[in-house]
């Protein structure tokens, strides 16, 4: 019975894995290839070679090996360095907010630009 639920959550930590690296994988396909270039990353091809590879290892071995631990660190770099770079380059933000860092004036208030007295 301990074996039974010892291999049922490492099933579940091998699933949530692999979806991790397969959201990563489709966000990389879904940005343009001169985004890459612009963010100063390495290429399209490249991020999806290496996190369709983190994907199919997360999926065939089992997370006591080694391999996933070095596609998770993959998926990880992409997720914390190269996505918010392309992000940033691509102009995608969340919502309609406005960017904090050059998306206006300094005098902008809440609700648009501050006029002074009228």
């Amino acid at each position: 019975m301990l074996i039974t639920g010892f291999f049922t959550v490492f099933g579940v930590i091998s699933l949530v894995l692999f979806l991790f690296a397969l959201f990563a994988f489709v966000d990389a396909a879904i940005h343009r290839e001169d985004a890459y270039r612009a963010a100063g990353k390495n290429t399209k091809a490249f991020w999806l070679i290496i996190l369709g590879i983190a994907a199919v290892v997360m999926k065939l071995f089992s997370v006591l090996s080694f391999l996933p631990i070095i596609g998770l660190v993959a998926v990880i770099v992409y997720m914390v360095d190269v996505r918010p770079a392309l992000r940033e380059v691509g102009g995608r933000n969340r919502g309609n907010r406005p960017r904090r860092n050059g998306g206006g004036s300094s005098s902008d208030g809440p609700y648009g630009p501050y006029n002074g007295r009228r």
